[in-house]
């Protein structure tokens, strides 16, 4: 039986392997086809007429190609990646005096912080999401914010913001922060739940991830 490789820029065949292997057997197989990179992809599979067996990262390259092997996505957790402590030294007046003014756990306000910005007072979002704590421009007048990237002005505003959001939803961290990234209304559309995206699906356990670790440092 010959097998044929197809989607990263090269050729390989390979001779006498049996077609009725495991799936992490097949998974095993299609990493080596495929190279350390490729490896990290859904693998998709055909036999065509000549029963050559023909691997590819590539589906589109021909409408016969079958998922084989779905690589496994990381977690949201896992992508949870802690900012350097310098970062967080940086910002901890400004959070800990906004924190404690507002009346919510600074942990939560660091929390916040680095799955928006990473702690970067100047980071900006396709949508235009702003600062420290990435306010949108309506929100940020709702809440007085006149420059957005000073972090003194963001935190404060991002930090009543997720106040009345706690307030709104009887402290459940799960729905204040589903709409601190998707918005309060979406959260009331989907019936006090966190709506049905993937970004927030995604965004909430990874604050709480961030937040879990945030408690941890005070030990």
């Amino acid at each position: 039986m010959y097998f044929r490789h197809t989607g990263t820029g090269f050729f390989r065949r390979m001779a006498t392997m049996r077609l009725s292997t495991a799936c992490a057997t097949v998974a095993l197989c299609a990493a080596t086809l495929l190279g350390t990179e490729a490896a990290l992809a859904d693998i998709y599979s055909f036999t065509d007429e000549r029963g050559v067996k023909h691997f590819t990262n590539i589906p589109s390259l021909d409408r016969r190609y079958k998922l084989l092997y779905r690589e496994a996505r990381p977690s949201a957790r896992s992508q949870a990646y802690m900012p350097t402590e310098a970062d967080i030294r940086r910002f901890q007046g400004i959070v800990e005096a906004a924190a404690r003014s507002h009346g919510v756990d600074a942990a939560l306000v660091q929390a916040v912080i680095s799955a928006e910005s990473g702690f970067n007072p100047n980071a900006v979002s396709r949508k235009g999401a702003s600062g420290l704590m990435q306010l949108m421009p309506d929100t940020a007048r709702r809440y007085g914010v006149r420059n957005l990237f000073d972090p003194v002005e963001n935190v404060h505003g991002g930090v009543r913001y997720l106040k009345d959001l706690l307030a709104l939803f009887n402290g459940d961290m799960h729905l204040a922060l589903a709409g601190y990234n998707a918005g309060e209304n979406a959260v009331i559309r989907a019936g006090n739940r966190i709506p049905p995206y993937p970004e927030t699906q995604n965004y909430v356990p990874k604050v709480i991830d961030f937040y879990q670790r945030f408690r941890a440092r005070k030990g």
